[in-house]
This record gives C-alpha cells, sequence and structure tokens, in this order.
C-alpha cells in the first residue's frame, strides 16, 4: 500500500446513495493482494443487468489512493477513483483475498464509516472478516471461506456453510467463485428473477466442473488437510 494518509480524509464524502440519474451504484473496494474473481465475478453480474435493463447498475471501483493495485494472481486493476472521493454507494462490495488478512487501519475506517450507510452491504470470501472485525456482523449469520469461517465466531458472527447467506442488508458469499451467486441474489430481490435469470445466459454461467470437489466436504480428505494446515495462519 502507498504511504498512510490522515485517517480525517477518507471520512465520507457529501452525496446521496446514488450517482448517474437513477443508476444504483455498485462501489467495489480493492487493495492490494485482492483475490481476482472476487471482484470481477460480482461485477460481471451487476454488468449483465446493466446490459439486460440499461440504467439499473452503475459499478465503480475504489482504492485507498486511486492508484492501481496488484491481485493476488498478479493482475493489476485500475480503480476509477480513490475511497476519500467515493460517495456512499447503494451497494459497497467488500471482495478478499491475502489483502484482507492485515488490512491498511485507513481502509477499516472507511469501512465502518460507509458500512452502515450503504442500503446494502455485500462482501466475498474473506471480505466478510473485514466486516465482522468492524461489528457491522455482529450477532448476525454470515459465510466466508471454508478455512475462515472459525474465525467469524470470533467477532460474534453466526458462521454458516451456506453459499451464499443474506441477513437484512447484509449478503456474504462463501469463497472466491461464489461471488457470481451473491451477485444474482440481491439482483433477484430489487429487480426480480427475471433479471437475475437474464445474466446467467449473457455470461453463460452454467457451471460443469470436469471434477466435482469445489467444497471441503466433496474434496479428498487428504487435499482438505494438506490446505488446512498449509494454510494455517488464516486461523491463527
Amino acid at each position: 500500500m502507498a504511504g498512510k494518509a490522515g485517517i480525517s480524509s477518507l471520512r465520507p464524502s457529501p452525496g446521496g446513495r446514488r450517482i448517474d440519474g437513477a443508476h444504483r451504484t455498485v462501489l467495489v473496494v480493492l487493495f492490494d493482494d485482492v483475490q481476482s474473481l472476487d471482484v470481477t465475478g460480482p461485477a460481471e453480474v451487476f454488468a449483465g443487468a446493466e446490459q439486460h435493463t440499461p440504467g439499473t447498475y452503475r459499478i465503480r471501483t475504489a482504492s485507498l489512493d486511486g492508484a492501481p493495485v496488484r491481485t493476488s494472481s498478479g493482475l493489476t486493476d485500475v480503480p476509477d477513483l480513490a475511497l476519500a472521493k467515493a460517495p456512499v454507494p447503494d451497494t459497497l462490495t467488500v471482495p478478499g483475498g491475502r489483502g484482507s488478512q492485515n488490512p491498511d487501519p485507513r481502509l477499516v475506517e472507511w469501512l465502518r464509516g460507509h458500512g452502515t450507510g450503504a442500503r446494502r452491504l455485500v462482501s466475498v470470501c474473506t471480505g466478510a472478516i473485514l466486516l465482522a472485525a468492524e461489528g457491522l456482523l455482529t450477532g448476525r449469520r454470515a459465510t466466508s471461506y471454508w478455512l475462515a469461517l472459525d474465525l467469524l465466531v470470533r467477532f460474534g458472527v453466526e458462521p454458516t456453510g451456506e453459499r451464499v447467506v443474506t441477513d437484512g442488508k447484509y449478503v456474504t458469499a462463501a469463497g472466491v467463485s461464489s461471488g457470481i451467486d451473491m451477485g444474482l441474489t440481491p439482483v433477484g430481490r430489487i429487480a426480480g428473477d427475471e433479471h437475475a435469470q437474464a445474466v446467467q445466459p449473457l455470461a453463460e454461467y452454467d457451471p460443469r466442473p470436469p471434477c466435482d470437489a469445489g467444497s471441503p466436504e466433496k474434496a479428498p480428505a487428504h487435499l482438505v488437510e494438506e490446505f488446512r494446515v498449509k494454510n494455517r495462519f488464516i486461523q491463527t
């Protein structure tokens, strides 16, 4: 991350929940070592809804200083703006990844200030841990990456292994690819099931993996144990 500016510079900026007319603003938070698919999965869903019904969603991305970030897969994401200039969005999207384990304090402060103001607060993977650490999920049901579920308990959150969990205005998704399902959930609730159904063929989202091992319950036991050992740092 770039050098830290004062916390006060990241206070919520003036403005309503929406920008660009009738669009619902979807703001995706970016940070170094963010998981690429955590960002692009939900974004593609909201973009598909906009393609089906123009004037529905406006997707914006923001990093702490407005500078590009390097994702965990080595890609570079270039944000639209800095968090200090971001209005409170209709939907605030918090992805996960290695960068969510030791977040910049300025990012934590910004989430605390904006999380309560957004109409809908959604997370993918370990993004839920960031929200839980700020008390935004206290007393609620939530999900996260399977290796990080136990961390939710420390913050007074009821963990569940479900793929997507909706509790009030909070929508949390499990690991990485579940962000696509998470995006479909609010689209269906807001605009109706037909809008969510329209997004799926546009994205040709009809997963048929060659191996049925996409969860710890289905994967070979020795692989699950190997991942638990290698990722022990997530649970410490």
